[in-house]
């Protein structure tokens, strides 16, 4: 950690179905002490899918802590800490938009909130995909709409697109894809 903090102890504050959440205590080399919270997350996988003529793949669904509805790329939890991101994001790219692709390219790897939670999500770029059926969860209401990226800009600099997965999905996927 650092010679000048120490994290003396960790206690399990709350377990729940996606988090944990601990009180870490702190020790600092002038002497004082602090606690602090840590949240765990075991990781997460998203998705650009991105069609033939461009367009890009979006789910729009109710999100409890926001209190609304947002669009999002498709994402989901891993189901397991080793589970590789690949494998969550190909299932939910299925799952939430009703596509397949064999063709998932790593674009970029997000740490979501770095003061507080280890949650990282890794994000891929979906190509060919091959209409399926989608494989909703009983407590999940996904609509599924395709925007062009100028589109998507326009709502990330309009306010309407906040989830920073998404944000910096879509820009990074524009500079490395598009600015070629």
């Amino acid at each position: 950690m650092g010679d000048d903090i120490k994290r003396v102890g960790r206690e399990l504050i709350h377990k729940g179905a996606i988090i944990d959440v601990y009180t870490d205590h702190m020790e600092f080399s002038n002497g004082h002490h602090a606690d602090w919270d840590f949240i765990h997350h075991d990781g997460a996988a998203a998705v650009v899918p991105v069609l033939p003529d461009g367009r890009i793949i979006m789910v729009r669904q109710f999100r409890n802590a926001l209190e609304r509805e947002t669009l999002e790329i498709p994402a989901g939890k891993l189901d397991a800490s080793d589970e590789p991101g690949v494998a969550c994001a190909s299932r939910e790219l299925e799952e939430e938009t009703g596509y397949r692709s064999d063709k998932l390219e790593w674009l970029i790897t997000l740490r979501t909130t770095v003061a507080f939670c280890d949650e990282k999500i890794e994000i891929y770029v979906a190509e060919n995909l091959v209409p399926s059926r989608q494989h909703l969860d009983e407590d999940e209401f996904v609509d599924v709409k395709a925007y062009t990226l100028d589109e998507l800009k326009e709502k990330i600099y309009s306010g309407e697109i906040q989830d920073s997965k998404t944000v910096a999905a879509l820009l990074a996927y524009e500079v490395k894809y598009l600015r070629r």
